[in-house]
């Protein structure tokens, strides 16, 4: 079963009164990984430098790098791609709020991409087709659970089948 974030008043003030969340889930925590990277570079470069130059000033500069990953924690912990019977949206945004979104009816296609490291880490990527032009959501990377979450979404999006081939 895939874990759904129950508890967000976030993802309710987007449905309109006669929806109910399918499916609504975070990125994978796997998108963090640069903004941790970059405090954990800082965190040597600055000791380094402080420790031969003398420089203590220079902590200043790793607290900017923390500053930018706590920002990118919050930034990640307010998005979600969301499923309802009629949509497929994703919510993000701090202090700007952002809604892409796409009809189920709209949807003709939706293929699951997993890369090497996405594989490693547990997560992976959806590209959804639709009919028409081109629209705001057609990527929607770091999905958690991807076989899991795909097959989901694509029985939400097409309806399921229950019927056994014998």
């Amino acid at each position: 079963m895939v874990h759904r974030d129950t508890s967000s008043r976030t993802v309710d003030k987007y449905l309109m009164s006669y929806e109910g969340r399918v499916i609504a889930v975070r990125r994978h925590p796997a998108v963090l990984l640069l903004p941790v990277s970059v405090v954990v570079a800082g965190l040597v470069a600055c000791a380094a430098i402080s420790a031969v130059g003398g420089l203590i000033w220079v902590w200043w500069l790793w607290l900017l790098t923390l500053g930018y990953l706590v920002w990118k924690v919050i930034a990640w912990s307010v998005e979600f791609f969301l499923v309802t019977e009629h949509r497929v949206m994703v919510i993000n945004g701090v202090l700007n709020r952002n809604v892409a979104m796409m009809p189920l009816a709209k949807v003709t296609d939706i293929a699951l991409n997993r890369s090497v490291i996405g594989q490693l880490l547990g997560y992976g990527e959806f590209v959804m087709e639709s009919a028409g032009q081109k629209q705001a959501l057609r990527n929607v990377d770091h999905m958690p659970y991807p076989e899991q979450l795909y097959l989901e979404v694509s029985s939400v999006i097409f309806g399921t089948i229950d019927q056994s081939p014998d």
